[in-house]
């Protein structure tokens, strides 16, 4: 599987913050194997990877771990190109959030937005992943950040949410941090996001043109084919949130999605997978993700991937990744 890829367009206003910050950013970038030059092509694709790194070098060579929250005040919304129209005109900031994750491969396809909705509060979860062992808390505070500005721009500026998480934890100084956000701030949490009241997603869209929306809509869908939701996508999601909790089997997603086991089948056979294959990439997936975080311990892992013991975790493990889980860890965080 090839790996993600990132526009340059992530690294707008990059040049100008890093010499604010005495850095040499050709220099930086070229010891991460980006084109300078390449910055004033927005729409070209270069590895998400090179990206996370030449942000984590940033940080770390200027001193600063608000780097990607400074370089986030960098950003306007026409950063994401022609999705951005689109974006300002749906009605409501619901709509833009789903418009983001329909779009969401457009312009980082490492980056991972997710919905949920629960008693009046909705959660929008925001993972990276560049499909290789490296610190991301750079990225991800990018990505969160971003979307708080979307929301932010959207709602009006005395618009807060219930709260922004983090599983990286807390830095010496979170100045930056409370300033940019004005919420609760919840690090070494299960997830790297935003909480908001859905109610605040049901508002009108301030900015919205209904009479520009149909127009926004084509101009986008000439640009790039949208990633429609599909039953193999939700069968995706249901054996994400089962599998650690040892009740992931095709009967118990199919009944959450109110259909039969051969219903299932029948949809993934579609697109060429059976649910056997789901469930394994899946596997893969998350034990890639947990890997990389210290959340939990290697023996909790594989409690929570259904593995018998964590010997087999590991030795699966060095088989889908070329190398333990331990060494993985240890360069997730170098």
């Amino acid at each position: 599987m090839s790996k993600p890829l990132a526009r340059y367009a992530a690294l707008t206003g990059y040049i100008d913050l890093s010499r604010s910050l005495s850095l040499d950013p050709i220099q930086l970038m070229r010891n991460v194997n980006l084109d300078p030059g390449g910055l004033d092509l927005q729409d070209r694709w270069v590895p998400a990877g090179s990206v996370a790194r030449l942000l984590e070098l940033s940080a770390a060579a200027s001193d600063r771990p608000d780097f990607a929250l400074k370089l986030a005040d960098r950003r306007r919304l026409s950063t994401l190109g022609p999705l951005s129209i689109s974006l300002r005109e749906e009605p409501d900031a619901r709509g833009a959030v789903r418009l983001l994750i329909r779009y969401q491969h457009m312009f980082n396809e490492s980056l991972h937005i997710r919905l949920s909705e629960r008693d009046g509060l909705s959660t929008i979860r925001i993972h990276v992943d560049t499909g290789e062992p490296m610190p991301v808390r750079q990225s991800v505070e990018l990505a969160v950040t971003a979307t708080y500005q979307l929301l932010a721009q959207l709602l009006g500026e005395h618009w807060h949410p219930v709260s922004v998480c983090f599983e990286h934890a807390r830095p010496a100084d979170d100045t930056t941090h409370r300033r940019v956000f004005g919420a609760p701030l919840r690090f070494d949490a299960e997830y790297s996001g935003i909480v908001a009241y859905t109610s605040d997603l049901d508002q009108p869209n301030r900015l919205s043109d209904p009479l520009l929306r149909s127009y926004a809509r084509q101009v986008l869908d000439t640009v790039t084919a949208p990633e429609e939701p599909t039953t193999t996508t939700r069968v995706r999601e249901l054996v994400e949130l089962l599998l650690p909790t040892g009740r992931c089997s095709v009967d118990q997603v199919a009944r959450s999605l109110g259909v039969d086991r051969r219903t299932v089948h029948r949809h993934l056979a579609k697109s060429g997978l059976t649910f056997s294959i789901v469930l394994d990439e899946t596997r893969t997936e998350l034990a890639r993700r947990m890997v990389s975080s210290r959340r939990y311990s290697l023996t909790e892992i594989s409690e929570m991937l259904a593995f018998s013991t964590p010997s087999s975790f590991s030795r699966w493990f060095s088989r889908q990744f070329g190398m333990s889980p331990r060494e993985w860890r240890t360069r997730a965080e170098a």
